[in-house]
């Protein structure tokens, strides 16, 4: 897994709004090399095009950066049709593990804490935080299409506000080569749950 060790100061902190060098150069050779061992998920796209527009939005290869540290390998799986970006999303087989232990919204977040308890923080604080999305329901069943992932994990999924505002939120796993959409209150965390995230470029 990509590990530069602590996370690097967000691009609006830094006088190039892009990574150092040393660090660009590693994250887009890994970039690369999944890219083009994954061609099924980008078919006719080539990584020269992908490679410019990183380079020019410099700021963006920060948040791949983090997505790539917390062990989300991401990858490109698409383009959006109505803006020409080209679609990141974490690729790793199971639930980024640097991101698991959280509970669903910062509100989750804060009950835990005053109950003593841990969790390592929130999926919407941590994505806001890493500048990507969390994945939607409906996003998600799309990346199931492309290989079979969260087999032994699970993956808290952005959710509607008619149900966050009873206080639940929804996840989603692999199961019986099946995918399963459930529930949970939005204070929950497991050590087996965390949340993928998206980034256009």
């Amino acid at each position: 897994m990509y590990n530069l060790g602590a996370p690097l100061a967000r691009p609006d902190t830094m006088p190039t709004a892009t990574l150092p060098k040393q660090h660009r150069e590693e994250l887009l050779k890994i970039l690369k090399a999944r890219f083009e061992a994954n061609m099924m998920r980008h078919e006719g796209l080539a990584w020269a095009d992908v490679q410019t527009r990183l380079v020019r939005k410099g700021g963006v290869l920060w948040s791949l950066s983090e997505m790539e540290r917390t062990g989300g390998e991401p990858d490109v799986i698409g383009r959006d049709e109505e803006t020409g970006k080209y679609i990141f999303c974490d690729c790793s087989a199971e639930s980024p593990e640097g991101r698991r232990n959280v509970c669903y919204d910062p509100k989750g977040l804060e009950k835990r804490q005053k109950e003593g308890l841990s969790p390592v923080g929130s999926v919407l604080g941590m994505a806001a935080a890493m500048g990507i999305e969390p994945l939607n329901e409906d996003q998600y069943r799309e990346l199931q299409q492309l290989g079979s992932f969260d087999t032994k994990s699970q993956s808290w999924l952005k959710t509607p506000t008619e149900i966050t505002r009873l206080g639940g939120a929804i996840f989603g796993d692999r199961r019986y080569d099946r995918v399963f959409v459930y529930h949970n209150t939005a204070p929950c965390f497991y050590r087996a749950r965390g949340f993928r995230g998206l980034l256009k470029v």
